[in-house]
């Protein structure tokens, strides 16, 4: 039994895999991290086997406690993962790209993939029918659209962005404007992406996750698969391969 640990940079998510079945996920924020873990290994005592990947900086104690409980490795860029990293500089790649490029490889072989992970930024890689990862792009995400307008000027707001404006073109008042605009902005670079991909690669399989990816499904017009569990179940495929 496999325990997954995913600090991203807003919330940490534990998942617990049992022959690669997702048995149970959980988001919550990093206060209440020990209490968390206590508990899964508490409600799974077959756990043997974990796996670490943090996109910023967090207690050692956190490491400590898994190599205790459990068989225990820390993702980092040079882990041996089952793909090609063609990066020019794989020490600079996110670690949480690599397990998404993972979960690709792994439920999609033999395929041309394009991850879109929406989050906190918002990234695009590609994993080719040989299982190579070529690389791709980082743009901003919607929050931070919508905070560098207020931070960037004097009277603008800081606005929330919800599925009240999914379907809205023209903004009645200057909330509903910022909404839109960063909604309909991002959907459409979501969608030239996807068309430029598509014009290069046939046979594109089109993957959206992260915390904003069904929001965001909603809006984009092309057919794409869309995945909350995507980056874990990458991990867990990771963790398997270094058994």
């Amino acid at each position: 039994m496999n325990l997954v640990v995913d600090i991203g940079n807003t919330f940490v998510k534990l998942a617990v895999f049992q022959n690669n079945k997702l048995l149970e996920v959980d988001s919550f924020e990093q206060n209440l991290f020990e209490k968390k873990i206590s508990n899964f290994f508490e409600s799974y005592p077959k756990i043997s086997h974990s796996i670490l990947s943090s996109v910023q900086k967090h207690p050692l104690s956190w490491e400590n406690l898994l190599q205790q409980k459990s068989n225990f490795i820390k993702l980092t860029s040079t882990t041996p993962v089952f793909f090609s990293n063609q990066y020019a500089t794989p020490n600079t790649l996110g670690i949480d790209r690599i397990a998404l490029m993972a979960s690709a490889a792994y439920n999609y072989p033999n395929k041309n993939v394009l991850v879109i992970d929406a989050g906190t930024c918002i990234t695009y890689d590609f994993l080719n029918k040989k299982k190579e990862y070529l690389g791709g792009a980082i743009s901003p995400g919607l929050k931070m659209r919508a905070r560098a307008m207020h931070e960037f000027t004097g009277k603008l707001p800081l606005v929330g962005i919800d599925a009240t404006t999914v379907n809205k073109l023209i903004g009645q008042n200057t909330q509903q404007c910022m909404q839109i605009g960063v909604l309909k902005a991002t959907s459409l670079e979501i969608d030239g992406f996807i068309e430029e991909y598509k014009d290069i690669f046939e046979d594109l399989t089109i993957i959206l996750t992260g915390g904003d990816s069904q929001l965001l499904s909603k809006n984009v017009k092309n057919s794409i698969f869309a995945s909350s569990n995507f980056l874990i179940e990458g991990l867990n495929q990771i963790l398997e391969f270094n058994k």
